[in-house]
C-alpha cells in the first residue's frame, strides 16, 4: 500500500466514524506515525509503506476512529508559542483560551515582574504562555488534580520555562505572595451537565469531566481572588457566552471595577476582566 493510498483509507475510515475533519485528521495522524511533515506526506504520496509504518499509522487511525481527540492521540498539541504534552489528564488547550493570555499580557505590560496566579491551570497552557511571553512575570499555578500538575510540570521542564506549581483546592482558598498577585487569571469548569451530555464523544466521554462539568468554581474564584489580589490587580476570567453578563454583575457587586468582556476569535463575549479595588467592596 503506498502512502497516498493509506491517506485516502485514514480519511475515509475517519469520516464513517463521525469525525469533522477526517482529512486533516488523516494528514496529522500520518505525520505523526511515518516522522514526516504534511507537506513530506504528498512529496512521497507513491512510496510503498512498511508493515511496520503501517501498523504505528493503523494505531493512531484507530484511536482517532474512537473519538479519542486528536490531541491526546498525537500526544502534544499547539498554544501560542508553544507545544504542550497532552493527555487524558487535562483539557486540550482551545483556541479561545489564546485570548485570555492576550488579555492577560496586555493587563500586565508594563510591568518588569509581575506577580500572576493560574487557577486550576491543567496542562499549564495559560501559565507557561504567560511566562514565556512576559519573561519577568512570577508566575504561580494551582490545580486541584495532581494528574494535571504532572502534565503542567513536565509542559514547563520541555519549554525550559520557570513556573511554581502546587495543589489547591478551590474549596480550601487561595494562598497569595506579600503584597498580592497582580493578576488571577483562570479558566474554569463552565459546562452544564445538560452541555455535555450533548458534547461531541471526544468531550463527553473522554476529557476530564471534574475539568469541564460547572459547579460554581467560577463564582468560588471570584469570591477567592479578592483574599489574594494585590490592590489594582485584575482578574480574567474565561466563562460561557451565556453567563458573561452574570459574571460580570457578580465581579461587580463583589468590588471589581472596571468590568469588562472580550471577543473570542469566533466573536463571542467570553473574557471576562475587572480590577480589584477593595474600597470599593459592598
Amino acid at each position: 500500500m503506498t502512502l497516498g493510498d493509506a491517506l485516502a483509507r485514514a480519511a475515509s475510515y475517519l469520516g464513517e466514524r463521525g469525525v469533522e475533519s477526517p482529512r486533516l485528521d488523516a494528514e496529522l495522524l500520518l505525520s505523526k506515525a511515518l516522522g514526516l511533515s504534511r507537506i513530506e506526506l504528498y512529496m512521497h504520496h507513491d512510496r510503498p509503506l512498511t508493515e511496520p509504518e503501517l501498523a504505528a499509522a493503523r494505531e493512531l487511525v484507530r484511536r482517532r476512529g474512537r473519538r479519542e481527540p486528536l490531541a491526546y492521540v498525537l500526544g502534544e498539541w499547539g498554544f501560542r508559542r508553544l507545544t504542550l504534552a497532552v493527555d487524558a489528564r487535562v483539557l486540550v488547550p482551545r483556541p479561545e483560551t489564546e485570548v485570555v493570555v492576550e488579555r492577560c499580557l496586555e493587563l500586565l505590560r508594563g510591568r518588569e515582574a509581575p506577580a500572576v496566579l493560574d487557577v486550576g491551570t491543567g496542562s499549564g497552557a495559560i501559565a507557561l504562555a504567560i511566562a514565556d511571553e512576559h519573561p519577568g512575570a512570577r508566575v504561580h499555578a494551582v490545580d486541584a488534580s495532581e494528574d494535571a500538575l504532572a502534565v503542567a510540570r513536565e509542559n514547563a521542564a520541555r519549554a525550559g520555562l520557570d513556573v511554581a506549581f502546587a495543589r489547591r483546592d478551590l474549596r480550601d482558598g487561595l494562598d497569595g505572595p506579600g503584597g498580592g498577585f497582580d493578576l488571577v487569571v483562570s479558566n474554569p469548569p463552565y459546562v452544564t451537565a445538560p452541555e455535555l451530555a450533548a458534547a461531541q464523544p471526544e468531550v463527553r466521554e473522554w476529557e476530564p469531566r471534574a475539568a469541564l462539568l460547572d459547579e460554581e468554581q467560577t463564582e468560588a474564584v471570584v469570591r477567592a481572588a479578592r483574599e489574594v489580589l494585590a490592590p489594582g490587580g485584575w482578574l480574567v476570567l474565561e466563562v460561557a457566552e451565556a453567563r458573561a453578563v452574570s459574571v460580570c454583575t457578580a465581579l461587580a457587586t463583589l468590588g471589581y471595577a472596571l468590568v469588562s468582556t472580550s471577543r473570542d476569535l469566533a466573536g463571542r463575549e467570553r473574557v471576562v476582566e475587572g480590577r480589584w479595588e477593595p474600597s470599593t467592596t459592598r
